[in-house]
């Protein structure tokens, strides 16, 4: 099973070597996993951009098979139409494009950017039944590690540092307790014009939690070699700067 088209990444921009602070370092994968909402994307693209490295978002390519299922009536009620999925799925071409605005990648399906319906709720109530279906991770999975050959690459999802890329030089784990994770989802979802309580949103995510950590395909789990981040109360910056002293002891030379 496979896409029709191969699935392109946002680069940031490619050299066979890097410097930081004029120290020679070695091009690694870091793998980024960890609970929905805690900040793993923003983390893994702000990385990315600081080193130079390619940044994938794994999650965004479940979200936009789910809505693909959404949009064509895969779903009845809670229960998805695998049968019809396996069909569909090598017709469904994702893609990621710079946005010039935020100067950030936008999640195309099927050549229509659906980078804000694919963040949305009905997306995130979904998103997981359809992450835990195994031929659609294997489909996935291929992919990613394809992406991830060449090196030079920060990925982030729920599985990358024990099923994706269980070789990777560098595993992050990230968490933060549910109310933050729910507050912060909610400030998102304000921040896009999407209306939602607290108390759904944080329902939400720990039905998410409990589907991710609990399905028999690629369960949620931290690697037993990934540090692991809990950034409930650090701020972007003071994260960002943990990262990269992370990164320094990996890779220098």
């Amino acid at each position: 099973m496979s896409f029709r088209n191969e699935v392109r990444v946002y680069q940031f921009h490619y050299s066979e070597k890097i410097k930081i602070n004029n120290v020679q370092m070695k091009r690694i994968v870091i793998a980024v996993d960890g609970y929905s909402s805690c900040g793993k994307s923003t983390m893994a693209k702000d990385l990315a951009k600081e080193i130079g490295y390619t940044y994938i978002d794994s999650g965004a390519m479940y979200r936009a098979v789910t809505l693909y299922c959404l949009q064509n009536g895969l779903f009845k009620g809670e229960t998805i139409n695998e049968e019809q999925l396996s069909v569909s799925l090598d017709g469904i071409e994702i893609t990621f494009k710079i946005n010039q605005e935020t100067g950030r990648p936008d999640t195309y399906l099927n050549g229509v950017n659906v980078e804000k319906e694919i963040r949305g709720m009905e997306v995130a109530n979904h998103v997981s039944s359809i992450a835990a279906i195994g031929f659609v991770r294997k489909a996935m999975v291929a992919k990613q590690q394809a992406m991830g050959n060449a090196k030079g690459v920060v990925m982030d999802g729920r599985d990358i540092g024990t099923v994706v890329f269980p070789q990777a030089e560098l595993k992050i784990f990230v968490t933060a307790s549910p109310e933050v994770r729910a507050q912060r989802r909610l400030d998102e979802l304000a921040a896009k014009g999407e209306s939602a309580t607290f108390e759904e949103v944080l329902e939400n995510v720990k039905k998410r939690d409990m589907i991710d950590t609990t399905r028999a395909e690629s369960p949620l789990r931290k690697a037993e070699d990934a540090l692991e981040l809990d950034n409930s109360y650090l701020t972007i910056a003071e994260q960002k700067d943990w990262l990269l002293v992370q990164f320094n002891r990996v890779t220098k030379v």
